[in-house]
């Protein structure tokens, strides 16, 4: 009787533990989520919270969240707090909760592309304790919440285009086994990620320069690869005289946009069109173009010259009828890539201000660096919108500012191209 006695204190102990076991990650989940707030909150507004809540269940305190409260945002500081928290305790009790605020606040303290944090991250899991023992606990994600934990991790590694090394494959095999779900994860990630990150015919430096000069000679260079023969050029709008902005510019032009531009006519108005934006993977920049209408006619012409291969509804057979029509040599202009069905490009280029005169300043630099023909064109300038349609309505162009109602104005600007 008293060995019956024993063994049901003991289960219900157990039963007891495992509930504790099970809630305590939950309410310190919740306890990391709102330090934030809880860290703003004033002693007097704690002081009337325990008054109101006498005779309710007591909550557990909340856990300082250590990320929140540096003063110093800096890679090292990062890792001095991931090291405290796993020299603290021995059984890192937490871990879970820790890794999430950790991920949380990456882009904080600029750590979000960083390989080593990672890595520091992964080894605050404890060591030998998640791996399973048979089919079954593999199958069924033995320690789920620990291997979520880690799969979270391992997506924004992969959000984020940091690539996993094979420190990382031997760490995840310690804590999770080679059944893990981790490690599954993770033989994903290194069997596409090398995959694409070579794909791009347009291969940037890692990390990409600070400098915007640099961004838009990118930038230009890799829209300019439609033709090989495309020469990208620096100018400087102090160069003009009369120019007003002191900024950098960064043209692109063929030879091919050149002969195009000598045999426009003169009486046909070239369009200065933008803002576009182009991304240099996370960074912006600004670009604009110079182009023309598209020539309706020789376009038509174009289309009824051009003969599809490839079309075999109407072949002719020579045995049975007359031998099909031979093609003839037809003389004229061919159909190069700048040619577009909305226009004909000629140059584009990306300023340091975006403005009005920058542009002006790079007509100028391009009829004074071997396109002299702009001179006896016409240029118009045609700005896209940079504010919501909505917003201009309700706000009105009087109540906007001048320079606002002059880069927001859809209505074509025609200036003179002469220096």
């Amino acid at each position: 009787m008293i060995r019956k006695l024993h063994g049901i204190l003991r289960l219900h102990s157990t039963v007891n533990q495992t509930r504790i076991r099970q809630r305590a990650p939950t309410l310190l989940a919740r306890n990391y989520a709102t330090d934030e707030a809880n860290e703003n909150a004033n002693t007097d507004d704690a002081k009337s919270s325990k008054k109101n809540n006498a005779g309710t269940s007591r909550s557990l305190p909340a856990i300082r969240n250590p990320f929140t409260a540096a003063q110093e945002k800096t890679k090292n500081s990062y890792l001095t707090m991931v090291e405290i928290f796993a020299e603290r305790d021995v059984h890192r009790r937490n871990h879970v909760e820790f890794i999430y605020a950790a991920l949380k606040h990456m882009p904080d303290f600029g750590v979000e592309h960083d390989l080593e944090v990672y890595k520091a991250l992964i080894d605050v899991m404890p060591k030998g304790k998640f791996i399973p023992t048979n089919l079954f606990q593999a199958e069924f994600m033995h320690y789920p919440k620990q291997q979520q934990c880690i799969i979270d991790l391992l997506e924004q590694m992969e959000d984020y285009g940091v690539m996993p090394d094979y420190e990382m494959e031997a760490m995840l095999l310690n804590v999770f086994g080679n059944k893990g779900h981790p490690l599954r994860k993770y033989w994903r990630m290194m069997y596409w990620m090398p995959k694409f990150k070579n794909l791009s015919p347009w291969p940037l430096p890692d990390p990409v320069p600070d400098d915007t000069l640099e961004i838009a000679k990118l930038a230009v260079e890799r829209m300019c690869t439609v033709d090989l023969r495309s020469k990208v050029e620096v100018f400087q709008a102090s160069e003009v005289k009369d120019s007003l902005d002191d900024t950098w510019i960064v043209s692109g032009m063929s030879p091919e946009q050149s002969k195009l531009l000598r045999e426009h006519s003169r009486q046909k108005a070239l369009y200065i069109e933008g803002p576009f934006n182009i991304w240099i993977r996370n960074r912006r920049i600004n670009y604009f173009t110079l182009r023309a209408d598209a020539d309706a006619e020789f376009l038509a012409q174009l289309d009824e010259r051009e003969v599809d291969e490839d079309d075999v509804t109407q072949i002719g057979v020579p045995f049975f009828g007359r031998a099909p029509p031979r093609r003839h040599n037809q003389l004229g202009k061919l159909r190069s890539v700048h040619h577009q069905d909305d226009g004909t490009i000629f140059a584009i280029c990306a300023t340091g201000t975006s403005t009005k005169d920058s542009l002006l300043s790079w007509i100028r630099l391009l009829e004074a660096h071997g396109n002299a023909s702009l001179g006896e064109i016409p240029v118009l300038f045609r700005f896209t919108s940079s504010l919501p349609d909505k917003a201009e309505q309700i706000e009105g162009p009087s109540n906007m500012p001048a320079h606002t109602r002059a880069t927001t104005s859809n209505k074509e600007q025609s200036d003179s191209s002469r220096p």
